[in-house]
């Protein structure tokens, strides 16, 4: 097996928390953070269940100690605490001793405010400021400001694989020794744009989401951040950092088959556990655990479980999707994820997948229902998006 690269340092915003720290206690105690939509108004807002941050914007603004003329969106203001956790727990001081880079993924950007004040563009300059805000690079360029990052920045967009085809080029841009150092994850912030979208494709569901149950009636929104620190071996070696896992294995592909479902074969996820398990140098029987994608849609649910029947065969190792803890946060899912992932691994847990009772008759596989101890040394992390787009990424010891 090919070692990796390192893992220093991360941070996450939730709707299970707002730290590293908050979210591993929501998980370890299996305390979803659905609910009703605050701070949004709009006429779905009762019969939907959401994964909403707690915080307002002018709250967050606050922690990052921003001017009150800022014209931060609230995907920007998630990024930004996120990263900033990842940075501090990463011991990073001073940016500029190594290259580093940051790859942000978004795929709403600042879309919430731009559904807020479209109207008044243009007759209130108050709010004008928010016009260059709109746009997905916005929130990157505000992290990397606030980070102190100038030299390789950019932002990945491919729905809901985004943040984790961020850390599989951080990890490539490393490898191939063109970074030394890499911030990479993701930022979405719910917004009626996201809202009114998924309604429109009848897959949200009035209820806590329960992924891979045979009677499973859709998806949770959510929103969040989450930003991992990839650093090289020299770096690594050169500060004598801790190292909280490895990226170990990614891979990326394409079903080709529609714009919103995944394959009936599952060919697209097939393709990407197939690849990231070649990255890694590792054999299918080698895997710990399955952070699924598990959105709890009719279409994808069974598409993935189709595709791990086909990697795995008989042998489908323990797995679980965490969707029903934070919504399925669009964007940042890859990771969010990811980060659970490396928290199954320093803890040697598996989390549970809420609300499963009964399984699939075309498959019959049971996810992990409750919380379960178990040495781990390797964890699979699947994220997949509209257009087809399947990631997976592979976290080891």
């Amino acid at each position: 097996m090919k070692k990796g690269v390192a893992i220093t340092g991360m941070g996450i915003v939730s709707a299970i928390g707002c730290s590293v720290e908050e979210n591993l206690q929501a998980l370890l105690t299996s305390n979803s953070g659905l609910g009703i939509l605050k701070h949004i108004q709009t006429h779905h807002k009762n019969s939907i269940k959401v994964g909403e941050v707690g915080f307002t914007n002018t709250e967050i603004a606050a922690k990052l100690n921003l001017p009150e003329d800022n014209n931060y969106t609230r995907t920007a203001l998630l990024g930004s605490l996120a990263a900033k956790e990842a940075l501090e727990q990463a011991e990073i001081n001073d940016i500029s001793t190594y290259r580093t880079g940051l790859i942000s993924a978004t795929t709403v950007g600042g879309m919430d405010m731009t559904e807020k004040y479209w109207k008044q563009f243009a007759s209130n300059p108050e709010v004008q400021k928010y016009i260059s805000s709109h746009h997905a690079g916005d929130s990157t360029k505000k992290i990397a400001t606030l980070l102190g990052i100038t030299g390789y920045v950019t932002t990945i967009s491919t729905a809901c694989s985004s943040a984790a085809n961020a850390i599989m080029l951080g990890a490539r841009l490393i490898k191939v020794g063109k970074l030394d150092r890499v911030v990479v994850g993701g930022t979405d912030a719910l917004s009626k744009f996201t809202i009114n979208g998924f309604k429109s494709l009848m897959i949200l569901s009035e209820t806590n989401c329960t992924p891979f149950d045979a009677n499973r009636s859709g998806l949770n929104l959510g929103e969040a951040a989450a930003y991992l620190v990839l650093e090289s071996d020299e770096v690594v070696a050169a500060q004598n950092k801790s190292v909280l896992a490895y990226v170990s294995g990614y891979g990326n592909a394409n079903d080709a088959f529609h714009q919103t479902a995944s394959s009936k074969t599952g060919e697209g996820a097939y393709l990407a556990m197939k690849k990231a398990l070649e990255v890694a140098g590792l054999k299918s029987s080698e895997i710990d655990y399955v952070n699924a994608h598990g959105t709890a849609t009719q279409n994808n649910d069974l598409s993935e479980s189709i595709a791990l029947q086909r990697i795995f065969k008989e042998k489908i190792p323990s797995f679980s999707s965490t969707k029903a803890f934070t919504g399925h946060t669009l964007a940042a899912a890859g990771a969010v994820e990811a980060l659970f992932s490396i928290l199954a691994l320093q803890e040697n847990c598996m989390f549970a997948n809420l609300g499963f009772k009964t399984a699939m008759s075309e498959t019959s596989l049971v996810p992990v229902t409750q919380l379960q101890k178990k040495e781990l040394k390797h964890v699979l992390s699947n994220s997949f998006g509209f257009g087809g787009n399947c990631s997976t990424l592979l976290f080891s010891k």
